[in-house]
């Protein structure tokens, strides 16, 4: 008997959800489970990385150092730093793990599957904004341009590819 994959057809290392129309049968609980999975999937990281932002908010707050903010707070979720980066980045939290982090992050169990709204801007965010637009408001036009360009550069986006004020706004 023939391995799924091990053949030339690639289709058959496929899931059924995942082959064309054409060929797939009809809807069955695996293509649903595996929605589902990554749906909390994203939903976990999610909620992790927004329980990191408000530590590190926290932290900056009390005067601490940028430097050593993700480790410090690995520390505090009894998981290697290591841990917290392929969390961040890729790895899928599991329900052991889910659990592991809301008890140390004193949230109750469950709340990392909870979808949550966007919390809209921090206070750090806010006082950046404050100052940028300060900032703006108090440059001639060769100020301005040297601002933008600035910040342009810092993210790597060309003026072609920036958005424009419009777009901005309908974003937040």
């Amino acid at each position: 008997m023939r391995k799924p994959g091990n053949g030339r057809n690639s289709k058959e290392s496929l899931l059924p959800c995942q082959l064309p129309a054409t060929i797939a049968p009809k809807p069955n609980v695996a293509c649903n489970t595996q929605l589902a999975l990554n749906n909390i999937t994203v939903t976990r990281r999610r909620n992790a990385l927004a329980l990191f932002q408000s530590f590190a908010e926290e932290a900056l707050t009390k005067g601490a150092a940028p430097k050593g903010l993700e480790q410090a707070f690995a520390q505090k979720l009894e998981i290697s730093p290591s841990m917290w980066s392929q969390v961040k980045s890729s790895r899928p939290i599991g329900d052991k793990l889910a659990r592991q982090i809301e008890q140390h992050a004193g949230k109750p169990a469950g709340w990392l599957d909870e979808e949550r709204e966007a919390a809209g801007l921090s206070q750090a965010e806010e006082q950046f904004l404050a100052l940028s637009l300060q900032a703006w408001r108090a440059s001639n036009a060769a100020g301005k341009k040297a601002l933008r360009e600035y910040l342009r550069q810092q993210i790597g986006v060309r003026p072609a590819d920036a958005p424009s004020v419009t777009q901005s706004r309908q974003r937040l």
